[in-house]
């Protein structure tokens, strides 16, 4: 029997490789309420050789806690390791486990991991059951893409994840093929609905609040799952239209929790702003403007966003972490 899902709400923050680390992912759970953003989860670990060490598990879960709960995504294809690192997860206090069958990446794929999976049903199937065995008190949960080069196979992938015991079922609407194209066909999602009984949780083509309760309400899912959008907005989840001097002021605030936590260059502090930048919407702090914005030199750039968000923000470290950063 599947164990009960602890989300505070359907909406749900996506796992993003290189994105959704504890600085950005704390960031957001902050600024939505439980009510909104019912949960999250790490950026994959990856099993490889051995199970994963639990200092590397206790990084990828950081050191904040949060009334939504932050699922601790595991990506392999060696049960035996994937199964441990599911148990050892579980003892570091990780509230679930989510198992990604849907990394469209190359390296994922050479090392039959991710989105390969999707092309053995079997194997994924005996991989959920290996982590629903070794854990005792969390669920487990797995993220499948629509398929591998179609969707023909989409039902038998859904019902091997149920077979398996996991509590919940996240489907990515594009194919492997089709890997991070505009398109989004929900009908797919409508599919893995009458597929199987447990919950499912639909990912891909949510660009507005709005879109979050039309997913469900056009596809059946219970739970409605936010990437690319919500590294635009971060508000996306409660709809709150935010000032550019919030938008700037939260960008800042990323960049001062990487310096922070992981003493980090300037360079790399600016990169991952201009990360967030490529699909910034909220505020309209760039709107019609993207190309000039990352344009800009690394310290150039937190300079600006100061000059936007502000004497009034919330954060006023920020101004010392920037003065601190051009000596780096």
């Amino acid at each position: 029997m599947p164990l009960p899902l602890p989300f505070t709400a359907p909406n749900l923050l996506a796992p993003m490789e290189g994105v959704t680390e504890p600085c950005f992912r704390d960031l957001v759970l902050r600024e939505n309420a439980a009510q909104a953003l019912g949960g999250a989860f790490t950026e994959f670990a990856r099993v490889i050789q051995v199970p994963i060490p639990r200092w590397m598990l206790s990084e990828h879960l950081g050191p904040e806690r949060h009334a939504a709960p932050v699922g601790l995504q595991l990506m392999g294809a060696e049960v035996a390791h994937v199964a441990e690192s599911a148990r050892r997860a579980e003892e570091l206090g990780a509230p679930l486990v989510d198992l990604n069958f849907g990394c469209p990446a190359k390296g994922a794929i050479k090392t039959c991991a991710g989105s390969a999976l999707l092309d053995d049903p079997a194997r994924m199937e005996e991989l959920v059951a290996a982590c629903v065995g070794a854990v005792t008190r969390i669920p487990v949960t797995a993220k499948i893409r629509a398929g591998g080069a179609d969707d023909t196979r989409l039902e038998e992938l859904a019902r091997a994840v149920e077979r398996g015991g996991a509590s919940l079922l996240t489907v990515h609407c594009r194919t492997r093929a089709e890997a991070y194209r505009d398109t989004a066909d929900w009908e797919r999602l409508r599919r893995a609905v009458r597929a199987v009984s447990i919950p499912v949780c639909g990912n891909g083509g949510v660009s507005t609040h709005a879109d979050l309760a039309r997913l469900r309400a056009e596809t059946g899912c219970a739970f409605t799952m936010v990437g690319r959008a919500a590294l635009g907005d971060p508000w996306i989840f409660t709809g709150r239209r935010v000032t550019a001097a919030e938008a700037a002021d939260f960008l800042l605030r990323y960049g001062a929790e990487l310096a922070r936590r992981r003493t980090t260059s300037v360079r790399a502090i600016a990169g991952r702003i201009k990360q967030l930048l490529r699909h910034w919407t909220a505020g309209d702090l760039c709107t019609g403007a993207h190309a000039e914005w990352l344009a800009l030199e690394d310290l150039e750039l937190l300079r600006r966003l100061r000059g936007v968000a502000g004497p009034s923000a919330p954060d006023p470290w920020v101004d010392g972490v920037i003065s601190g950063l051009a000596r780096v």
